[in-house]
């Protein structure tokens, strides 16, 4: 059985067990490749005997906005925050959804470049993207969580090598020139870099790492300055503990190791293998610019930011 609401990207259905119960994830589409393994291992545990998954992926933003539309949803796993605020905003999600051992967050990565193989056009950090002649792909950040952290990381860098707020703005618009692509979705900016568009992809680490074991070729250059990615799950308030076990189960050791393997950093520090996951030299996260509730207003508000500005300047649409 194949179903699909309107602006959900990807959907199937997993049977797993008997069918004594049902839960519906709605993700974001770079974990896909993860889900489809956690899912029957949950499903193999005495907590999720007998459950059977609907699952829908797409961009995270269209995802969120699904929900709220009334897509079926028991948990939404999302690129960011904000995603999950908007469910909050609409009591779908109760505010204490970060009161977790984790603190809501499922997965960690790091914003990365990727590259064609043996990188031709010799690309090691951000001051290479703005150079004349290179293509860079990066999705629309008014549609995309994954092209939201690539613009901080951007912009964080900039400010981690000692520019000012306003030289790190100006970077951001000679990168956005240099941008030939913005695709809806950071699973989406992948296959076009894959399928021959740009020189070098701005995308999450998992996301290189996922089509370097799909046969893909590509490299990646990990920045010495780039953020950390934290992906947050949560139930809805109408889920059941059948839910609440699965994002309990998602964040233990045996799924741990599964998104571990896709290509994500655990949420568990014992299980980051340094060597495969080295940790940048200036790593910083999103509470360096106030948090998510500040960055948003100032960086990707569609009316009035320095996002929509950038993009009104190209003639790019916001929303």
């Amino acid at each position: 059985m194949r179903s699909c609401w309107r602006a959900c990207g990807d959907s199937s259905d997993s049977a797993s067990g008997g069918g004594s119960s049902k839960l519906s994830l709605v993700a974001y589409s770079p974990p896909k490749e993860a889900y489809e393994e956690i899912i029957p291992a949950f499903a193999k545990t005495p907590t999720g005997t007998g459950t059977r998954f609907t699952q829908s992926y797409g961009n995270s933003g269209d995802q969120a906005r699904a929900v709220v539309s009334g897509l079926p949803t028991d948990i939404a796993a999302l690129s960011l925050e904000p995603d999950i605020s908007k469910l909050v905003k609409e009591q779908l999600v109760a505010p204490n959804w970060k009161a977790t051992p984790t603190k809501g967050i499922v997965t960690r990565s790091v914003v990365a470049l990727a590259v064609r193989p043996g990188n031709p056009k010799h690309i090691k950090g951000w001051a290479d993207l703005v150079k004349p002649g290179i293509e860079v792909l990066t999705p629309n950040p008014f549609t995309s969580g994954g092209a939201r952290w690539n613009v901080m990381a951007a912009y964080g860098a900039q400010i981690e090598q000692g520019k000012t707020e306003a030289q790190a703005v100006d970077y951001l618009e000679q990168l956005f020139k240099n941008v030939v692509v913005q695709d809806k979705s950071a699973r989406e900016a992948l296959q076009n870099f894959t399928g021959g568009k740009g020189d070098v992809l701005i995308s999450y680490e998992n996301e290189a790492i996922t089509a370097q074991q799909k046969g893909e070729k590509l490299d990646y250059v990990i920045p010495d300055e780039t953020i950390l990615i934290e992906n947050p799950i949560a139930a809805l308030t109408k889920a059941g503990a059948k839910a609440k076990a699965f994002i309990d189960y998602a964040t233990s050791a045996p799924a741990q190791k599964v998104f571990a393997a896709k290509g994500y950093r655990s949420v568990i520090p014992s299980l980051v293998d340094k060597k495969t996951y080295p940790a940048p030299p200036k790593e910083f996260d999103i509470t360096k610019f106030g948090g998510w509730d500040a960055v948003m207003k100032k960086f990707f508000d569609p009316k009035d930011s320095v996002m929509q500005r950038i993009e009104a300047s190209l003639g790019v649409g916001t929303g």
